[in-house]
């Protein structure tokens, strides 16, 4: 069956701080890593009260040594924010730390409001043909030296660290089809465009030294409980977090709460309902079913499995059971 990954998200609760959030962070990585799944990636996000891998590459050494096979990665880094040299330095450096471990997605969002982005000192001006010649040049500063270059990543060069395209759009798509690199598929908060995006990947990708052919990973959020009822419930807390983060408002992430969604306005119910479309809520079998219609519905290679639960023994179950239903299949 397709491989399962896991997207962190880092969440700092509302009774908790960032100190907890990494060390559920380790402690998530440490049992995905026994139950089986192929990676595990932080996403940089900046100015987020529940969200605490900001420093992305930090967080990812803080993970990739409380583990010792599971690959470790960023989901992504948001280049438009950061020199390309100083993320081949950053990854570069993590790859020696951690020897065929490391994965790098990138992403051409600021992670952030407008605010944020001028903070954190990027051109706001630049336009979207600077995002691929980014790409490039830090492609660059990954491979193996030479003589004429004048400029090296150290540490970085020749590390080859497995780039990413990460995308929600189709301008994503079509960067990592020319580039022959892999492409990971936001559909986990954005799953409008993914199916356009997927078939354009696959039609105009060209083989490279990095991939022969093309490879798509889709995110997915599960939410798996003993029961439909307690998913249902636990899934509330990160439904509370996209509205209020699509109000304007973003907050630690909430506790769940009983009856959520029948106190929200048609516009809010139907913003959740095409947030989770690519989703699966409930007990085993009702995640097992909705797992297997969604990699049979877009043929993904791989599925980053996202679960924003506030409470972290429940967090843990949900990973627990999606690795478990992943094994039966298997099986069969």
């Amino acid at each position: 069956m397709t491989p399962f990954s896991v997207l962190d998200l880092c969440p700092i609760i509302e009774s908790g701080d960032a100190a907890l959030a990494f060390r559920h962070s380790a402690d998530l990585a440490q049992h995905c890593e026994r139950w089986g799944y192929r990676r595990f990636w932080l996403a940089e996000h900046h100015s987020m009260p529940g969200i605490a891998s900001a420093a992305t590459a930090v967080v990812i050494a803080h993970v990739a040594g409380a583990t010792s096979t599971i690959r470790v990665g960023a989901g992504g880094v948001m280049l438009p924010n950061h020199s390309p040299l100083v993320v081949a330095e950053q990854f570069g450096t993590l790859e020696a730390l951690f020897p065929g471990r490391i994965d790098l997605g990138l992403g051409r969002a600021p992670g952030s409001d407008a605010a944020t982005a001028r903070a954190l000192r990027r051109d706001l001006h630049a336009n979207e043909d600077q995002f691929p010649h980014d790409v490039v040049e830090l492609i660059g500063y990954l491979q193996p030296d030479e003589p004429a270059r004048k400029v090296r990543a150290v540490p970085g060069a020749g590390s080859e660290v497995p780039v990413w395209i990460l995308g929600s759009s189709l301008f994503g798509a079509q960067l990592a089809a020319v580039l022959g690199l892999p492409y990971a598929f936001a559909s986990h908060f954005a799953p409008a465009q993914m199916m356009d995006a997927v078939a354009l990947y696959r039609r105009l990708f060209r083989p490279s030294a990095h991939l022969e052919r093309p490879y798509v990973m889709l995110g997915f959020n599960v939410f798996a409980a003993d029961s439909d009822e307690e998913a249902e419930y636990l899934a509330t807390s990160m439904q509370q977090a996209f509205v209020n983060l699509r109000s304007g408002r973003p907050t630690k992430l909430q506790p769940p709460v009983q009856g959520y969604i029948e106190q929200l306005g048609g516009a809010e119910k139907a913003m959740l309902a095409h947030v989770l479309s690519c989703s699966a809520i409930g007990s085993p079998d009702t995640v097992a079913r909705r797992l297997r219609e969604f990699i049979a519905e877009t043929g993904a290679d791989e599925l980053m499995i996202a679960s924003q639960i506030h409470d972290h023994d429940a967090r843990l179950r949900s990973y627990e059971i999606a690795a478990q239903v992943r094994a039966a299949e298997i099986g069969k």
